[in-house]
């Protein structure tokens, strides 16, 4: 059985820290380097049913995609709800890591997996990591359809394979334009316009778009616009990891137990509409 110590190396060697973004917070947040390890969990949220589910799973490591103090701290005291979650991990013996814009940029990163998800054939980075000579790391992927298909298919086909949430899928532009090429990007993507409309692609799917940025998009060219929700943009990340180490556990006959939590972390939880306005 391995130790934490151990089993963090190589998770730190899949998404090196180093290559996270200046303002991230990533990395182990609590737990015994020497403490041994079994069974894993990963999720993308670090809040306190996923701590709940790796209490009940016996799981002595999770690891998530979004940091719990991504702006810092001065206290941990348990009457704030993620000094709560720590408390619980402490007291349950479970550790937290996380790999979020380090993972975002991997390779197979975060995108990999929603494009993965979505059964798109990757062809490079939508922004490439200058540090990478095989130019195949970097923000969001750029990616191609099988055969080409509407943008009202292309965002039935994201409804239909990523995790269902309250919000669904929003789309803007013309549904019946053909698709052929796409950029995805994992999370919160409205900064990475202009990099997606130098690809040249027909869509352009991630998550937190906001009015004025897409309203800009639209006017500015044809390309489509496919808005999911941040968390199931971001889940099929959590499959491709713990497949991750599920590989490097067979290497090293570690046997660990790697699962995926099934919590919906999603904020959201109804959605109502009197349908669309035009």
């Amino acid at each position: 059985m391995p130790r934490l110590s151990e089993v963090i190396a190589e998770l730190d060697a899949l998404w090196p820290p180093e290559r996270a973004e200046g303002w991230d917070a990533v990395g182990t947040v609590c737990g015994d380097p020497a403490a041994e390890v079994d069974r894993v969990l990963f999720a993308v949220d670090p809040v306190r049913q996923v701590a709940e589910e790796a209490r009940t799973l016996g799981a002595q490591l999770i690891v998530t995609h979004h940091p719990l103090y991504l702006r810092g701290t001065t206290t941990v005291a348990a009457g704030t709800f993620k000094g709560r979650v720590v408390h619980d991990l402490i007291r349950h013996d479970i550790a937290l890591h996380v790999a979020h814009t380090n993972a975002d940029t991997a390779d197979p990163g975060v995108s990999d997996a929603l494009a993965g998800a979505l059964d798109l054939r990757v062809t490079g980075p939508l922004v490439p990591d200058p540090t990478d000579p095989a130019g195949r790391r970097g923000l969001g992927r750029i990616c191609e359809l099988d055969h080409p298909e509407t943008l009202r298919a292309f965002a039935a086909r994201a409804a239909a394979r990523l995790p269902a949430t309250a919000q669904g899928i929003r789309l803007a532009g013309d549904p019946d334009a053909v698709v052929r090429r796409v950029a995805v990007s994992g999370g919160s993507g409205d900064s990475l316009f202009d990099a997606v409309r130098a690809a040249g692609v027909d869509a352009f799917l991630t998550a937190d778009l906001r009015h004025h940025p897409a309203s800009e998009a639209v006017q500015h060219s044809a390309l489509g616009l496919v808005d999911a929700a941040h968390w199931a943009t971001e889940q099929p990340w959590c499959e491709q990891a713990a497949a991750q180490l599920d590989a490097l556990s067979d290497r090293h006959g570690w046997d660990l137990r790697v699962h995926v939590s099934k919590q919906v972390t999603d904020p959201w939880t109804t959605h109502h509409s009197s349908g669309a306005p035009n």
